[in-house]
């Protein structure tokens, strides 16, 4: 499994520690940055990401920025994404399960290194339960093809 990674400065330290632990697991992964701590602006990262799990290039992404909700807000923005905020393993897992989540989002600020590789663990290996739930999944495409309600 390839899997794009992106942050912004308040994210970058955990990033690289989750690139060095998913690496060292043995997947593939594709770092879009940032490389430091000088500021920068989250959408610039999550749209990158988002961008590549939405053309296939990736199979999952994931974007740490200080509370996780700013890189969700901007994933979810762009078609065929499916970001899901988790900041515990049971949310990664029903985001899997249930909605067929390939982004994940998690906050630096609210997680530590340990449990941040115990939900990216949690969330990497839990497939999606399809049944009713693909139905659901699809209706949330069906809504990016048609555009708001009028």
């Amino acid at each position: 499994m390839r899997i794009a990674v992106g942050s912004d400065h308040a994210g970058w330290p955990l990033k690289e520690s989750l690139v060095a632990y998913l690496m060292g697991r043995g997947w593939d992964v594709e770092d879009f940055g940032t490389f430091g701590p000088e500021s920068v602006d989250y959408p610039d990262y999550a749209q990158k990401v988002a961008e590549a799990v939405a053309r296939a290039d990736v199979d999952r992404g994931l974007l740490i920025c200080g509370s996780g909700q700013g890189m969700c807000m901007v994933a979810n923005k762009v078609d065929r994404v499916r970001a899901a905020l988790a900041n515990d393993p049971v949310s990664a897992r029903l985001s899997r399960q249930h909605n067929d989540a390939n982004v994940l989002t998690m906050g630096a600020r609210m997680v530590a290194p340990a449990l941040a590789q115990e939900i990216l663990d949690t969330w990497l290996t839990t497939e999606f339960e399809g049944g009713r739930h693909l139905r659901r999944v699809e209706k949330i495409g069906e809504i990016e093809r048609n555009g708001p309600s009028r």
